[in-house]
């Protein structure tokens, strides 16, 4: 049997193109199969409605093909998004926090992208893929429900002590780039530490309800990563609720 036949396509109803990522076809897939059980549960004509959704969802993810993307010129099968991309859907974030330690030894600390995962609560880890000057590095991180996310990136932009710009490259499950600038503070008051970044959501409006299902909020996660390096430079340790009993609100 060919891989069309198994499809149910024919000469006359031709394979769609595939336009989406692996990670985009597994949270579509895994969402749209909740809502087609969570709507048959429920016996009613908004159930249906939810069932019938979902299975549109679990279609998506099993062809690869999104009839929105198609009709938008999209593809993400392996191709970084064009900038538009990021202005349209993307989520834009800005953070800045005043460490008590020197520019060049936060810069030193970051640059070196395997220290991320550190503080980091989403990172698993961070790899060279070039052990001349580390520009390239491979990301792994955890994504919606549990889904691993990958990407490679590449720094973009450098200045020692002051500036470390980056981007994913082509193929990552996450369209990513930011940077982060060193500033020393008035009169000596430690470093400014400015965080931008800006990212496409996993699996793009599927990605984004799902996060909400699970209660992602990615400013503030963002937030807490900032919270806990300032914490592990200016202490050498990381703050953490795990194996505390939880107290009242």
């Amino acid at each position: 049997m060919t891989i069309a036949q198994s499809q149910g396509t024919s000469a006359s109803n031709p394979p769609r193109e595939i336009n989406l990522d692996n990670t985009e076809r597994l949270v579509s897939g895994g969402l749209g199969a909740f809502l087609v059980l969570n709507g048959l549960k429920r016996f009613s004509l908004g159930g249906l409605i939810e069932a019938g959704i979902g299975a549109a969802l679990v279609n998506r993810g099993l062809t690869g093909h999104c009839h929105v993307y198609e009709a938008m010129g999209i593809n993400r099968a392996g191709e970084g998004a064009p900038p538009e991309e990021y202005f349209h859907r993307g989520i834009h974030v800005e953070e800045t926090f005043t460490i008590n330690k020197p520019a060049d030894e936060l810069f030193a600390f970051w640059r070196n992208f395997e220290n991320l995962p550190k503080f980091m609560s989403h990172l698993e880890s961070v790899t060279r893929l070039d052990a001349a000057d580390g520009k390239r590095t491979r990301w792994v991180a955890r994504g919606p429900a549990g889904v691993p996310v990958k990407w490679d990136a590449e720094i973009i932009n450098e200045e020692p002590n002051a500036l470390i710009a980056w981007r994913s490259l082509g193929g990552a499950d996450v369209d990513n780039a930011g940077s982060v600038r060193f500033v020393e503070s008035p009169l000596g008051r430690g470093t400014e530490l400015k965080v931008t970044i800006d990212y496409i959501p996993t699996a793009g409006v599927v990605g984004q309800a799902l996060a909400k299902m699970i209660g992602q909020n990615p400013k503030m996660q963002i937030r807490e990563d900032l919270r806990r390096f300032k914490q592990f430079m200016e202490t050498g340790d990381v703050p953490t609720t795990e194996g505390q009993p939880s107290g009242a609100r």
